[in-house]
C-alpha cells in the first residue's frame, strides 16, 4: 500500500512537500531558494550525501528546508520505512561529469542510477510529480556517452509511472560553481552570439523551470528545451 505524500492545506490552496535531489549543486541551491520561499511549499526534503548546513527562510517565513544525509547506494535501507519519500514532487538536479566522478562507471551511477531509484522509492509512496534536469541532445541513440546516458534516464523516468513528468535539457550553464567546468568557461565566452538553441543559458532560469514544474498543476510528458528557457527568461526581465 502506498504511504499518502505530506501536505498541509490552507484554505483553498494545497501546499506541497517537495523532495530535492542535488540541492548543493549549481542548479539545486537556486531550486533550495525558491522552494523555501514560495508559500505554495509546505517543505523541502533535501538529500545529500553529506551534511551542507544550508538553512534557507523565506521572507515571512518559518524554514522549510530539512536536509536528510543519505547513501544513494541504499535507499531502500533507510530507517522509518523511507517515510522520507513520501512526498508530492520530485525535483531532482544531480549532475557531474566523468572528470569529477573519476570514470564512465560512476558517471553513470550518480546521473543515471540515482535519479531513479529516488524517482521509484517516491512514486511507490505517492509522488505524482517529477521534474529532471537532463541536457540538450541526450538521447539514449546519442553517440557520446554523456548524451546517451542522459537520454537513456529520461527513458528509465518516463516508464516509471509519474502522470507528470517534466525534463529540462539545457545547454551550458551560467553561474558559479565550485568546481571548475572548462566547456562552461569557453561557452560563456560564445555565448552572445550562438543561437538560442545552443547559447548558455543562466542556473537560475533552469531552477525557475523546475520549480514551475513540481509546482505547477499540468499533466503528462513536458519537455523543455533550451531555446524555450531563453524565451520564458525573456518574458520575466
Amino acid at each position: 500500500m502506498s504511504t499518502q505524500p505530506s501536505s498541509t492545506v490552507t484554505g483553498a490552496s494545497r501546499k506541497r512537500t517537495v523532495l530535492l535531489v542535488g540541492g548543493t549543486g549549481l542548479v539545486g541551491s537556486a531550486c533550495l531558494k525558491l522552494l523555501a520561499r514560495d508559500a505554495r511549499v509546505a517543505e523541502v526534503r533535501s538529500l545529500v550525501r553529506r551534511a551542507s548546513g544550508a538553512a534557507i527562510t523565506g521572507a515571512g517565513h518559518a524554514n522549510r528546508v530539512i536536509e536528510h544525509v543519505v547513501d544513494f547506494d541504499r535507499l531502500d535501507a533507510l530507517p522509518d520505512g523511507n517515510e522520507i519519500f513520501a512526498v508530492d514532487a520530485v525535483i531532482c538536479a544531480l549532475g557531474t561529469t566523468i572528470r569529477t566522478a573519476g570514470s564512465q562507471a560512476a558517471f553513470r551511477k550518480v546521473d543515471h542510477e540515482y535519479p531513479l531509484s529516488v524517482g521509484l522509492e517516491a512514486r511507490r509512496r505517492g509522488a505524482s510529480r517529477y521534474a529532471l534536469i537532463s541536457a540538450i541532445g541526450a538521447s539514449a541513440h546519442a553517440r557520446t556517452f554523456y548524451s546517451r546516458v542522459k537520454g537513456e534516464v529520461e527513458d528509465g523516468l518516463l516508464k516509471l509511472g509519474y502522470p507528470a513528468v517534466t525534463i529540462v535539457r539545457p545547454s551550458f550553464l551560467m553561474g558559479e560553481r565550485q568546481e571548475s567546468r572548462r566547456l562552461e568557461s569557453i561557452a560563456r565566452g560564445f555565448g552572445v552570439v550562438l543561437p538560442l538553441k545552443w547559447r548558455s543559458i543562466a542556473a537560475d532560469e533552469v531552477a525557475r523551470a523546475l520549480v514551475s514544474a513540481a509546482l505547477g498543476d499540468g499533466q503528462g510528458v513536458t519537455i523543455i528545451e533550451n531555446d524555450a528557457l531563453h524565451r520564458a527568461a525573456g518574458l520575466l526581465r
